[in-house]
């Protein structure tokens, strides 16, 4: 049997936190398609992963560079 690793989902408002950006600059990056592959809840919520993280990180680098 195949074991999956469980990664923690975060909401909007704990990437927006942590990473002191605005929902409307993460919202925008995720339109422009500079973030992908962001996950949605039942209610059609955004949630993010350890990949979104990454990829934050990754936008933020460059932005600041």
């Amino acid at each position: 049997m195949a074991t999956r690793k469980i990664s923690k989902k975060y909401k909007t408002k704990e990437i927006c936190d942590r990473f002191d950006i605005s929902r409307a600059t993460l919202f925008r990056w995720e339109s422009e398609g500079l973030l992908m592959g962001v996950g949605r809840d039942w209610r059609g919520w955004r949630v993010y992963d350890e990949r979104n993280l990454k990829a934050i990180e990754k936008i933020m680098k460059r932005k600041n560079a």
